[in-house]
């Protein structure tokens, strides 16, 4: 156990910086920060010890853990700023709730391979809605979706941002700017969503991880507590300065910048895939 602790300070480190840019990433996308986390884990997280299968749960599991206090910091610092339009965000809250309960039992059956290229996958896909021009300036209305579609949207959004991990802010964003919210407050309002998925989430990761074998050190279900600890403490400290830039910032200059990111991570995550 000393030796792994001591082993453990690259690990924590590099921890810390993945909080640092997670809680910038938070405020500046209305993210989790999910798509910073994750990646970071399943680097950090072999240093741990365990079963190398169990990674990919562990690390989604942390992940939403760290969207919990990341995503209430970044929301409140938004609603400073009168941006958070939270009759969206309750008129969601219960179908987000219920596909993120789909999305965590559909978690503990699936392999870490799987899970790792969904996340991949899912990634590249959604950066295409930021770097193409007709599809970033595209909307459909001035109304958000009726209830029908936000059953199917909100649902939707909750199992597939269980699955990786995620807050989910990227798609709640794209529903929100096609439905001619500017972007700027769709990034405001889906800083919300993050909380909303991320505590059922993290919840259902620990209750089906308890009594998993080959678990790496620190664990709790499939949340390791000590990543998650490290994560947030560093969050929480650059969240605001991200809320700050991305109201300081034009929309397309935001959108650009977040899709490459997103390209970025969905090269790093396929690698990933491969060599499990």
């Amino acid at each position: 156990m000393v030796d792994l602790l001591l082993n453990a300070g690259v690990p924590f480190a590099a921890l810390i910086v993945a909080g640092l840019v997670a809680g910038f990433a938070a405020g500046l996308f209305g993210i989790g920060g999910g798509f910073i986390v994750v990646p970071a884990l399943l680097v950090v997280l072999p240093l741990f010890g365990g079963d190398k299968a169990q990674l990919a749960h562990v690390a989604i599991g942390t992940s939403a853990a760290t969207i919990i206090i990341t995503s209430i910091r970044s929301l409140r610092s938004h609603a400073r700023r009168g941006a958070v339009e939270f009759p969206i965000l309750w008129s969601w809250a219960p179908w987000l709730i219920i596909g993120d309960a789909v999305g965590v039992l559909l978690a503990g059956r699936i392999d870490g391979h799987i899970l790792t290229m969904i996340f991949a996958i899912g990634v590249g896909l959604m950066s295409l809605l930021f770097l193409i021009p007709h599809l970033a300036d595209h909307k459909f209305g001035d109304d958000m979706p009726g209830i029908a579609p936000r059953v199917a949207i909100a649902g939707g959004l909750g199992t597939f941002s269980a699955l990786l991990g995620i807050g989910g802010g990227t798609i709640a964003i794209m529903v929100m700017t096609l439905c001619g919210r500017s972007i700027h407050r769709a990034i405001a309002t889906a800083s919300g969503i993050g909380a909303l998925i991320a505590i059922p989430s993290a919840i259902g990761f620990v209750l089906i991880g308890l009594g998993e074998a080959g678990l790496p050190w620190g664990s709790l279900g499939f949340v390791n507590v000590p990543a998650a600890a490290a994560i947030t403490s560093m969050s929480i400290l650059t969240a605001p300065l991200g809320v700050a830039a991305a109201h300081s910032l034009p929309a397309t200059p935001l959108r650009r910048i977040f899709g490459l990111y997103l390209v970025f991570i969905a090269i790093v995550m396929f690698r990933n895939a491969m060599k499990m």
